[in-house]
């Protein structure tokens, strides 16, 4: 499955999931209150599969899967039977009316603490937080060091790359000095702090981590493993020995060794690599070969590989789960709201807005990482939809929820006049969101 097909099947998965638990919410909780539900529908549209269930509702999915409705019996929309006007939406007290409005988000995020308990009882993989600093960085001038792991960041504990690379993003927004708690490779700890305050406004996080110049430490020069039958085996090269040198030019790092292989075979296959083992110096006279692996571009091969990174898996038990869950979606409610916050004082730059198409790629590369990386994926757009839905923005939930408020304040509904000329505000108002985000997803991709 190419890479389009498959952040497109992985978008799908995503909204059908998502918008089939949000719509649910309005339909149960519109049940519960005794409105009649005339269709349920997953996506917009031409109906692609329709059924009408006993209860007399119209269950379908539609063309377009970007969202869904539940259409109630609704006086507004035309004359209601009298048979069944004790079913009818505006005619129920205003405390159900906005519990069915409610509903939606509020099942967005029963679904996020759902998810997110499962993925920490699944365990997600990662790597450990060793780090070091790319040169002249601002975590070189913060005092990284190579093969730093990071303890803690703005005092919360941290144990993976994944979640110390969340808080650092989020910090970035709003570019205040952030401290971290660091123990060097010599075990001793330090406090350090990344003058993020630094760094010009306006930009986008990915441009700021650039700057930012964070990054996992690579792997030490050890020959984890040597291939039977390649060049570095047929020179005695062993597991475990340490590479020192080039022909003579010193290696600080698996990496730099690859880079200095490609470079120096360039001029001349026959190297001179200098090891170590059980503590004694060595040299080896290794040929190398010009070959393609795996469908890769050809290269200068060896048939060494590197030393697999240090892995550290987060995974709780059912009841620590159920807190490590509540935590982790009320800090990241707060990073959402503390986000929108900035981008409409300036301090953020909405570039950082993403669209479909962001989705649809980062839904595809969670999935591809394993079901709790997926699960970590959904909860967090299972949250930032309950979240959109409850801004004040006519067509959107919380702009309901808004009319129902003044209803209660004022004792009596809206004026359609009013709610008409809501629903162009909140149209244009969110035609012009999503055309921004759409418009970022765009311009990453001719740069990328």
């Amino acid at each position: 499955m190419t890479s389009f097909f498959g952040s497109v099947f992985w978008l799908l998965v995503t909204l059908g999931v998502l918008v089939t638990f949000h719509e649910f919410g309005h339909y149960w909780v519109a049940r519960r209150c005794g409105v009649k539900v005339l269709r349920f529908s997953i996506g917009f549209g031409s109906p692609l599969w329709r059924r009408t269930g006993r209860d007399g509702t119209e269950y379908q999915i539609a063309a377009i899967p970007l969202g869904g409705y539940v259409k109630m019996l609704d006086a507004r929309e035309g004359e209601v039977d009298p048979a069944l006007r004790a079913q009818e939406f505006t005619g129920k007290p205003v405390w159900q009316r906005i519990a069915i409005v409610a509903a939606g988000p509020g099942f967005n995020l029963i679904f996020t603490l759902a998810a997110f308990w499962l993925m920490f009882m699944l365990g997600r993989p990662d790597v450990a937080p060793v780090v070091t600093a790319a040169p002249h960085s601002l975590a070189a001038a913060a005092g990284i060091q190579r093969d730093d792991r990071i303890l803690s960041i703005d005092g919360r504990a941290v144990s993976t790359w994944s979640d110390a690379m969340d808080a650092v993003a989020n910090a970035l927004l709003a570019r205040t000095p952030l401290s971290l708690g660091v123990r060097g490779s010599d075990g001793q700890p330090r406090q350090l702090l990344l003058p993020l305050n630094r760094l010009p406004p306006g930009q986008s996080v990915d441009k700021y981590l650039g700057e930012l110049g964070l990054q996992l430490a690579p792997p030490p020069a050890v020959a984890a493993t040597v291939m039977p039958g390649d060049p570095a085996a047929q020179a005695g090269m062993r597991g475990g020995d340490r590479i020192l040198s080039v022909n003579g030019q010193p290696v600080s790092d698996f990496i730099a060794f690859g880079k200095l292989v490609q470079t120096t075979a360039a001029r001349s296959p026959k190297l001179v690599i200098g090891v170590e083992r059980a503590g004694h110096p060595l040299s080896l006279d290794i040929t190398a070969r010009w070959a393609s692996l795996a469908g890769q571009p050809p290269k200068w091969i060896l048939g060494i590989g590197a030393p697999p990174p240090e892995t550290a898996t987060l995974r709780y038990g059912p009841l620590r789960a159920i807190g490590a869950s509540l935590q982790t979606t009320w800090r990241n409610t707060r990073q959402t709201f503390g986000m929108l916050g900035k981008m409409l004082s300036g301090e953020a730059s909405t570039r950082n807005l993403s669209g479909v198409i962001g989705i649809a790629e980062v839904a595809n590369a969670s999935a591809h990482m394993g079901l709790s990386w997926f699960l970590q994926f959904l909860a967090l757009v299972s949250l930032s939809l309950a979240i959109l839905n409850l801004l004040p923005i006519p067509v959107l939930d919380g702009g309901h929820l808004l009319y129902y408020l003044i209803e209660l304040v004022k004792g009596s509904p809206v004026s359609e006049q009013v709610m008409v000329v809501g629903q162009y505000i909140g149209m244009a108002l969110l035609f012009s969101l999503m055309g921004l985000a759409f418009y970022n997803d765009i311009h990453r991709m001719l740069l990328s």
